[in-house]
């Protein structure tokens, strides 16, 4: 059950991923936090989100994410946007799911912006 609107614990959750805060993700997570990138679930469990988001920070210490667009729907947030980042790889368009409990990031799961993901998401295009 969460106490308070879910996308406020997304958009603190963003805060810390543009502030490359590590500790400040893992104090949102929940302990079996599973972050996804695309359709493969990368890590699972705080320590190894936490290792992971360190991990990207260090290759990519300019990265940020920007949001155009936020929804709830009950405990998952859909949003909509892009990042910045001088690695082309992740420089560009995207689409971010969260699922929330107790006012933690259960899941956070990057998705590229297509149609397919759109419509996956009952997104308008």
């Amino acid at each position: 059950m969460n106490k308070r609107d879910p996308k406020l614990t997304v958009l603190q959750f963003n805060e810390c991923i543009n502030n490359q805060d590590p500790d400040g993700l893992a104090n949102l997570m929940t302990e079996d936090v599973t972050l996804v990138e695309g359709e493969e679930t990368a890590h699972k469990g705080k320590d190894a989100v936490k290792n992971a988001w360190t991990t990207f920070f260090n290759m990519c210490p300019d990265y940020k994410n920007h949001f155009t667009r936020i929804e709830s729907r009950e405990n998952m947030v859909i949003i909509i946007g892009f990042s910045t980042c001088s690695n082309k790889a992740v420089d560009g368009p995207a689409l971010w799911t969260a699922r929330i409990e107790n006012d933690l990031i259960t899941e956070w799961r990057i998705l590229d912006d297509t149609k397919e993901n759109r419509k996956s998401l009952d997104i308008a295009t």
